[in-house]
């Protein structure tokens, strides 16, 4: 074998970060009650994402006034992008085949490019109305649900699934994905964990990879992907070249730059001006009685790479007045300076 030259791993290493930067998509992900349509405007303005995904709109048995979708989704009145011009797909969930298909129909018809369906919320009350994760233990509900939606969406637009890789346990993590592409999703997003596991590490990405062995439509690796490093391990193991992301996104809020320029997180201070556009945008859209709330969620999310963070989360974790709230921001925006 011939001998690397320190050109050479140079050569490699920038190799790399350009295949990092320009052959993979970075999808932000999904969050019900995280990842409204205001977080989302902040995080797409700072960062390079190719798409995003709404919250859910939770589907039973009737067709939703345009309302719902609009509320789920103001960027339908905007071209279906964020300010920054990401592309933003609406994503439904629901155990009825023909209400879902009739839904996904009108959220076409509104602007949505697309419509990507959940089977993967965790959330106990979800799971009970048959909705999310549980509906893992059927893939032939999944292949109806899928099925009836892409029959009724028209072929241009994209129909999209996110997954788990099972409910309690993983048996039948490949009979759901080929159900999903069978029933003909354009692609599948999968988070590598199951129900059960929630969120507790590790993402077994290499089940992905699996999954990727055995479909022929594109897959998106979803779990425990923080930095580049994250995204380089996950891509090997699971051969996938498109990522998505959510809780990392609202950890280091400069997700992207990180996995695609190899960097590290944004300064506090960067961190504390983002924190005052949320708090702005909460005062203008009514938001800001629960603005409180919405900002102790998001330092719980910061403070897991941000010592400030959990320095500020604990002087306001009783305060239930964002004008306080505000003052103690301020000032912390000074000392940050």
């Amino acid at each position: 074998m011939l001998p690397i030259s320190s050109g050479d791993v140079l050569t490699v290493k920038s190799a790399s970060l350009l295949f990092m930067r320009h052959a993979m998509r970075l999808i932000l992900a999904p969050m019900e009650g995280v990842m409204d349509h205001d977080m989302r405007d902040l995080l797409t303005g700072i960062n390079t994402f190719d798409l995003c995904v709404t919250e859910f709109v939770r589907v039973t048995n009737t067709l939703l006034p345009n309302r719902v979708f609009y509320r789920i989704c103001p960027e339908l009145l905007q071209g279906a992008k964020t300010a920054s011009g990401t592309p933003v797909r609406l994503q439904l969930l629901g155990s009825s085949p023909e209400y879902m298909a009739l839904n996904a129909v009108r959220a076409v018809e509104l602007g949505s490019p697309g419509i990507d369906i959940n089977f993967g919320c965790p959330a106990k009350g979800v799971n009970k109305s048959r909705g999310g994760a549980i509906l893992l233990r059927d893939p032939e509900e999944l292949y109806r649900i899928v099925k009836a939606v892409r029959d009724a969406v028209p072929a241009q637009w994209p129909v999209t699934a996110k997954i788990r890789l099972g409910y309690e346990d993983k048996l039948l993590f490949l009979e759901n994905s080929r159900a999903i592409e069978q029933a003909g999703a354009s692609e599948l997003a999968v988070h590598a964990r199951t129900k059960t596991e929630g969120y507790r590490p590790p993402a077994h990405w290499e089940y992905i990879g699996k999954i990727r062995e055995n479909i022929n439509i594109p897959v998106i690796a979803n779990g425990e992907i923080w930095n580049h490093e994250d995204a380089r391990r996950c891509m090997d193991a699971s051969g996938c070249s498109d990522l998505m992301l959510g809780r990392s996104s609202l950890v280091t809020p400069n997700i992207t730059t990180m996995i695609r320029e190899s960097t590290g997180p944004m300064s506090w201070y960067s961190v504390l001006q983002l924190i005052l556009q949320l708090s702005d945008r909460d005062r203008k859209n009514g938001k800001w009685q629960y603005h409180p709330a919405r900002l102790k969620q998001w330092l719980n999310y910061l403070r897991k790479a941000y010592p400030e963070a959990q320095s500020l989360f604990e002087r306001i974790r009783s305060c239930k007045e964002s004008e306080v709230i505000l003052e103690t921001i301020y000032l912390d925006l000074a000392r940050a300076a």
